[in-house]
């Protein structure tokens, strides 16, 4: 069995259990380092989509600046493991995150913010290399719609809720909730859900963009893990590649994107994983990529 990494795994056991017709592999240690406010395991048939469960029910998965350390220790972990190519992150069928801690942040002050950098440890999620795909179930408001955001895909269950209701706390979105719902919903969307706190369904949110699949409730963290599966089936190299190429699109203009597009997909003609997967296509085989 794979070892995790010392931060949070000092001694894995296996467990298999059946979830949405999935096998799933459970870590757990002995260690005292093991996390507070998320649970990690292993997904699929090849055990090589890593899953991460928000894990403070009492507050439905409220974002705390703990929780998103895990997260980012984990995404760590996950992003050094050669064997896992994809990662989904879920919360529960209630909530994804019904937001960010307001206790926690309640008697921050300006200078507090700009002195700490406020949130600028929320972001990890959005650097990652590897694919991850938001499975949300429930409320996904404020805080949990922007962490949502920053994964690579968001699958939704039927009953999922979106909404960025800041400003009915006086405040406004602080972890991205203004700029990526702009550039996902257009304008006029996003002026509506961040100046009115109004929530959307998880059918308009598909209809707006926001999400690429709804499923029930039940189903949709089966179906991020099957996503996950058939995008490890292709090669991490290659899979980067085209994840830098998508993701600039949303920085530059469309020049400069289809620059960056053309130089990369001639960058791949300097790899292994493309000569394999032409060659495997004209012999009729399956390809064997080595992430070369």
């Amino acid at each position: 069995m794979a070892q995790i990494g010392k931060t949070f795994a000092t001694r894995a056991c296996s467990l298999a259990k059946a979830a949405n017709g999935h096998s799933i592999r459970f870590y757990c240690s002995a260690s005292p380092k093991a996390f507070e406010f998320i649970k990690t395991e292993l997904a699929g048939e090849k055990k090589n989509v890593a899953l991460i469960t928000l894990n403070r029910p009492k507050a439905l998965n409220a974002l705390c600046n703990g929780l998103m350390n895990e997260v980012s220790q984990a995404l760590d972990k996950f992003e050094a493991d050669d064997s896992i190519g994809a990662i989904v992150i879920t919360g529960s069928e209630k909530a994804f995150a019904a937001g960010a801690d307001i206790k926690e942040m309640q008697n921050n002050t300006y200078a507090k913010c700009i002195t700490g950098n406020f949130l600028n440890n929320w972001t990890r999620v959005a650097k990652t290399q590897k694919p991850v795909i938001a499975a949300v179930n429930g409320y996904a408001l404020g805080g949990g719609c922007e962490f949502a955001m920053m994964c690579d895909i968001i699958y939704a269950g039927d009953k999922a809720k979106f909404g960025q209701p800041e400003i009915a706390l006086g405040t406004i979105p602080g972890a991205g909730g203004s700029q990526r719902t702009a550039r996902v919903m257009g304008k006029s969307k996003a002026m509506e859900m961040c100046l009115t706190g109004n929530m959307i369904n998880a059918e308009e949110a598909e209809r707006s963009g926001l999400v690429s699949k709804v499923f029930p409730a039940d189903k949709v963290v089966g179906e991020a893990i099957k996503l996950g599966e058939k995008i490890s089936t292709f090669s991490p190299l290659i899979v980067q590649l085209c994840k830098e190429a998508v993701n600039t699109a949303f920085e530059t203009t469309l020049n400069e994107g289809l620059k960056f597009e053309r130089r990369h997909f001639h960058a791949t003609f300097a790899t292994k994983d493309r000569l394999e997967g032409m060659t495997a296509f004209v012999e009729k085989r399956a390809p064997n990529f080595t992430s070369e």
